[in-house]
């Protein structure tokens, strides 16, 4: 059993946990959310100092929570790809710090890979293989994972990711920052059926449809081309249906590749991980039509969903059991895929 202290700067979460292989013993996030609100997004420079500022607090508190100190400690994770370069370097170069100074091993973790272990942290009888379904602000991916590493990617999007569509159509129904929960929010009040809005079906060289990949840049052209037709009635906008059709349209195009996956691949179960395994749409398609097939479906707890250390901890964790550990001098890449994990260890 290893107990593993990581850190998880990627994007605007300053986070640092600490796990036992897949018990959360301590889980610190401090969130920018306010920071970024007023533009709408995230701003790289601003997120970068404010992990500078909160790293140090970060892992104090995580130490605190767990009641353990260095010596308890078995290794020392740091997320180093994908995310924000600037971001990624606060949290690796602390990493690889405190790993030289207390002379303990260095694991860097595939920020993906860390969504993709959320599930072991509510689920800890998982074992693959298992389908992935991986929705976030950059991420819409169907992942087979075969074991600790053992990953192919089988679907994905061609463009704007599920978690990137929903800050997008949030934006033109003048809602706020992150779009998210806002929508999931007003859908709960609207009716999905409003109007009709297209899957965003990827068309193949030959003809028909890729049966796993995913398209929502239509989706989101087809709500900003609705939303400008309904205004020129001179009627208030029905936000809340608006919401509920185009919430819908995600979750259905997301229920149908990774249910069609499932079964095309022989995998008995689908963990579902990233911010947007939040929506409730999402959860409640998901699990009915998974029943429906006789196949499980994993959600994490919604703190888990979002960024969060604890994951990149549980990652690390099983890759320490393994013997993985990675250099001093790896360093931090915008992207990677999630097939080249291992090439993160030496």
């Amino acid at each position: 059993m290893s107990k593993v202290l990581a850190i998880e700067t990627s994007c605007d979460e300053t986070a640092v946990a600490i796990v036992e292989d897949r018990r959360v013993l301590s889980n610190v996030v401090s969130s920018q959310i306010e920071i970024h609100r007023p533009y709408g997004g995230v701003v790289p420079e601003m997120a970068s100092r404010q992990h500078v500022e909160m790293v140090n607090w970060a892992i104090a508190q995580a130490l605190q929570q767990a009641g353990l100190g260095w010596a308890a400690i078995d290794g020392i994770a740091a997320t180093c790809t994908p995310g924000l370069v600037g971001a990624l370097l606060v949290g690796l170069t602390a990493g690889k710090t405190l790993a030289m100074l207390h002379q303990k091993p260095f694991l860097g973790v595939h920020h993906l890979e860390g969504h993709l272990y959320a599930s072991y942290l509510s689920e800890p009888d998982l074992q693959p293989p298992f389908l992935c379904l991986l929705v976030s602000g950059g991420h819409t991916s169907l992942i087979a994972v075969r074991g600790c590493g053992e990953y192919e990617t089988l679907g994905q999007t061609r463009d704007d990711a599920a978690g990137e569509a929903f800050d997008k159509v949030a934006r033109l129904l003048g809602l706020g920052y992150p779009g998210g929960p806002e929508i999931d929010r007003l859908a709960k009040v609207g009716n999905g059926r409003s109007f009709p809005l297209p899957e965003g079906q990827v068309s193949l060289p030959g003809g028909g449809y890729h049966r796993y990949d995913s398209s929502f840049s239509g989706l989101k052209t087809a709500v900003l081309r609705l939303t400008q037709k309904l205004e020129q009635t001179g009627e208030p906008l029905p936000v809340p249906d608006l919401a509920a059709s185009f919430q819908e349209a995600v979750a259905r195009a997301l229920t149908r590749r990774a249910i069609a996956c499932a079964l095309d691949y022989g995998l008995p179960a689908i963990a579902v991980g990233g911010g947007v395994a939040a929506n409730s749409g999402l959860r409640q398609m998901l699990q009915a039509a998974a029943a429906e097939h006789q196949l499980r479906v994993m959600f994490p707890p919604l703190k888990f969903c979002t960024d969060n250390a604890a994951m990149i901890a549980c990652a690390a964790a099983d890759h320490l059991n393994h013997g993985h550990v990675s250099p001093l001098t790896l360093g931090a890449q915008s992207r990677m895929p999630i097939s080249a994990v291992m090439d993160l260890y030496a």
